[in-house]
């Protein structure tokens, strides 16, 4: 059985601390490949925000909760008000190494930028057939690393959204 084509709307999520050190995650299908939380869609109705609470659980183990969730002390979780969306889209061709993973003839993606606040000591776990490793780097070094131009700019972006948030 064909597995499901992805939906080429997806978003990006720059998990960073007060201090503005940024999450960074190594790809485990290219190794070098430092980026933030990323993920597509899993249906065409899927709420945006829905998408990047999901996304930010599968890939770094960080639980998005209500305001009112008697978990929010614990050292995975996180209040559902530190998630904040940029309001911000980027349309980019799809590399293509990844293209076929979707439709044919698709090759851009709109890629809705958020970010999240997160204590420093928050507890990480990787999907490990998704990302191998993790670091904390400081935002404009976090920029440097990443190999996607659209992340990296959303990061450089990061003290400007983070003091309207």
């Amino acid at each position: 059985m064909q597995k499901p084509y992805k939906i080429p709307e997806s978003v990006l999520v720059v998990i960073h601390t007060p201090e503005l050190d940024v999450l960074l995650i190594e790809r485990a299908d290219k190794p070098g490949y430092w980026q933030s939380v990323t993920g597509s869609k899993d249906t065409e109705d899927e709420p945006l925000r829905e998408t990047a609470i999901r996304e930010v659980f599968e890939e770094t183990g960080i639980r998005i909760l209500a305001e009112t969730s008697s978990q929010a002390s614990d050292s995975t979780c996180v209040s559902a008000s530190r998630l904040i969306d940029w309001k911000l889209s980027n349309v980019y061709e799809i590399y293509p190494v990844w293209r076929h993973r979707y439709a044919p003839g698709v090759t851009r993606n709109t890629e809705h930028v958020f970010s999240l606040k997160v204590p420093r000591y928050i507890a990480i776990t990787l999907a490990p057939r998704e990302h191998v490793n993790h670091m904390w780097l400081p935002y404009r070094e976090a920029a440097d690393k990443c190999f996607s131009p659209s992340n990296a700019e959303a990061i450089l972006q990061l003290p400007a959204y983070s003091m309207a948030g």
